[in-house]
């Protein structure tokens, strides 16, 4: 039985997706505590909750803890299994989030499995579903992980009530990945999009993206922002940047709130970009996360750069180093650029 404590550096929600994701994987039972204890409300959310429920349901899986508030869970895998499978947070909570908690496991199979997800696509503190379908998706699609994810209606806090589906489909082996220069930035597109809302807050909102984004003299690409009024379910607002370069793609978003003006939306998105773009550095911080688990699962060395080194990155190391053994250098320090190298086993 595997011991994790949930407080462990960044101590969040992260480390028990990655611990559940590993779990079914390998078929090794855990426990973690003191989960999220940090936080202003400690232990399992609801969203967390879905992902607990999707990998038992996936895995038949004996849990004990699995309870709104717990900061103890106890999680027994057994055998994963491929299907057609639904999962509703009930909330507002990251369906994203869910779908990366049991990618894992399933990607290992040998037939496709269906995944539908009711919840957040749009929301605080997770990637959105155009970060997921425009980065991560094309990225794993590199190490030989084939998936497709589309949205069907939209979710923003506080109503939810979003859909999303997305096919997995069997990997063989897994390929390494060297991305050590991001190179010229070939396209820089995205979308402002409201929900229930006036479109002229969409307007407002791609204006100012791309006045900033223009009033760099060393870009030499156009953005190119679409305007959008989109199916929800509930009211709310947000911006996509995506930045597609010789040898990496990023993205960058913000999110409207009540109060919240739309040009500082739009600012939001086109500083977090300009930051990237500053560095020079392939990987933006968030993929840099998120694609560790997976290059540690290759056979061969795999080594990028990324504009940020977070505190949420290392912990995500840590705890891959729980369940699998893999060497890994992190050159740089917590909050500045930096070059990771994975050699997996």
């Amino acid at each position: 039985m595997i011991e994790i404590d949930g407080s462990h550096g960044e101590g969040g929600g992260q480390i028990l997706r990655t611990a559940v994701g590993l779990s079914c994987l390998f078929n090794k039972p855990f426990r973690i505590f003191n989960i999220r204890r940090g936080r202003k409300r400690p232990g399992l959310m609801p969203q967390h909750l879905t992902g607990v429920s999707a990998a038992k349901e996936i895995t038949d899986a004996e849990v004990r803890g699995n309870s709104v508030g717990s900061t103890d869970l106890f999680f027994v895998p057994h055998s994963v299994k491929s299907g057609d499978f639904s999962f509703d947070t009930g909330t507002a909570g990251s369906t994203l989030l869910v779908l990366q908690t049991i990618v894992p496991s399933l990607m290992m199979l040998k037939n496709r499995s269906t995944i539908t997800l009711k919840g957040g696509t749009h929301v605080p503190f997770s990637p959105s579903l155009h970060y997921i379908a425009g980065v991560f998706v094309p990225t794993i699609q590199r190490l030989g992980v084939r998936m497709t994810v589309r949205i069907e209606l939209y979710g923003f806090y506080p109503k939810g009530g979003g859909t999303i589906r997305a096919d997995i489909f069997p990997a063989e082996t897994l390929k390494p990945l060297k991305s050590m220069r991001r190179g010229r930035v070939l396209r820089l597109t995205g979308c402002s999009a409201v929900g229930n809302l006036p479109l002229p807050i969409a307007e407002r909102q791609r204006d100012i993206m791309i006045k900033k984004l223009e009033s760099q003299e060393e870009l030499s690409v156009a953005p190119e922002i679409m305007v959008m009024s989109v199916p929800a379910h509930g009211q709310g607002t947000f911006v996509y940047l995506q930045a597609e370069s010789e040898d990496a793609v990023a993205g960058f978003s913000s999110l409207g709130e009540r109060g919240k003006r739309a040009e500082t939306v739009g600012e939001e998105a086109a500083d977090e970009f300009l930051r990237y773009y500053g560095t020079g550095s392939s990987f933006d911080p968030h993929l840099a996360d998120q694609i560790v688990l997976y290059l540690a699962l290759c056979r061969d060395e795999s080594v990028f750069t990324t504009s940020c080194i977070t505190k949420h990155l290392m912990t995500n190391l840590w705890v891959i180093g729980l369940f699998h053994d893999f060497r890994c250098s992190v050159d740089g320090e917590i909050g500045k650029p930096g070059t990771i190298t994975i050699n997996g086993h």
